[in-house]
């Protein structure tokens, strides 16, 4: 254990930068722990720390700005596939553009203290067309914050950590098995979290082939678009209406649903997340408020477009869909 010690002692500084890069380009590789030790044995010296604390930003920035080139390149695609290897799938896209939808690129001053946003917000935006100034100058802020809370917090209790190294130092091969057995914990931790979140999701689904072949057959059930309404504004499948997120975590949106006699061919939801995560939570609310008749749309808008099916926009001048009351002679309204 001692040879860890003095390597990380040696060369530090790229212990730290290959950390951070890592993290923040999607790996489960926490770097917190590992600022947090390093400003600990670089606490004696300022100038040491401020340059630990540069060599992370621009770690942290490097791969932002990736993530960043990504969105604005490929779009909604990225944001499903950081989704879908995260091991938090609760931060899936449609939470992550609600909060960057309410507070914009100052989002990012928080994003990596929030378990699999940073990523997602980064890519996120790219894809809506932030300007790379204001995304450096807000996500330069969160790393600087982020990193100096790590390197300020090991200096403040550098004694403890040291006497926790001295612990680890002393026994030797144990120690590193010690490090090691941690660390399987805590992946194991996260992917089990990520595999009870999908098993509770399970329930009959519909494809974007069921829907069309019901709308061929002039049946048309209630189509729910549970993503951001930016995006909702931007794309959606013909019919669809955006489902308006105004209450608290886990309660239906105050904006609910007429009785379910009111949509006689049930109700399709669907979200842009693998595993339609979101459209699934969605839908799993609206069955214990006394809906039975309610599906999640496997894929999503991005399946329904790679079928080759077409998708409405949004015309400028007409109802906000925000009011969420736009309907169509098949459908009842919404109401409040």
């Amino acid at each position: 254990m001692t040879w860890l010690m003095d390597l990380i002692r040696e060369y530090g500084f790229g212990i730290v930068f290959l950390n951070v890069l890592i993290e923040q380009l999607g790996a489960p590789i926490p770097a917190y722990p590992v600022l947090v030790v390093t400003g600990a044995l670089e606490g004696g010296s300022l100038t040491r720390m401020l340059m630990l604390v540069g060599v992370a930003v621009v770690a942290a920035l490097i791969a932002d700005v990736a993530w960043y080139h990504a969105g604005k390149s490929y779009g909604h695609a990225v944001l499903g596939q950081v989704c879908r290897i995260s091991l938090s799938p609760d931060a899936c896209i449609r939470q992550t553009e609600s909060v960057y939808g309410r507070w914009g690129p100052k989002s990012l001053i928080v994003a990596k203290f929030i378990p699999g946003f940073a990523s997602i917000a980064s890519a996120l935006a790219g894809t809506v067309g932030t300007p790379l100034a204001v995304f450096i100058l807000f996500d330069a802020v969160g790393a600087l914050i982020w990193v100096g809370s790590a390197v300020f917090l090991g200096s403040l209790f550098s004694s403890t950590v040291q006497d926790l190294l001295d612990v680890l130092a002393a026994l030797g091969q144990w120690g590193l098995v010690l490090l090691g057995i941690a660390f399987i914990v805590f992946l194991a931790r996260k992917w089990w979290q990520r595999k009870r979140v999908l098993r509770s999701l399970k329930m009959p689904r519909m494809s974007v082939h069921e829907l069309a072949g019901l709308h061929t057959q002039g049946v048309r059930p209630t189509v729910i678009d549970v993503r951001d309404l930016s995006q909702f504004e931007r794309s959606h499948i013909p019919g669809a209406r955006a489902w308006k997120v105004e209450s608290r975590q886990g309660e239906l949106p105050h904006q609910t649903l007429l009785p379910q006699d009111a949509h006689p061919h049930g109700l399709v939801i669907y979200c842009d997340c693998p595993h339609e995560i979101s459209a699934a939570r969605i839908a799993k609310q609206l069955q214990r408020a006394g809906f039975t008749n309610v599906r999640p749309l496997v894929g999503g808008l991005q399946a329904w477009q790679s079928a080759g099916f077409d998708v409405e926009v949004a015309a400028a001048g007409a109802p906000d869909a925000r009011a969420e009351n736009a309907t169509s002679p098949s459908e009842g309204p919404l109401i409040s």
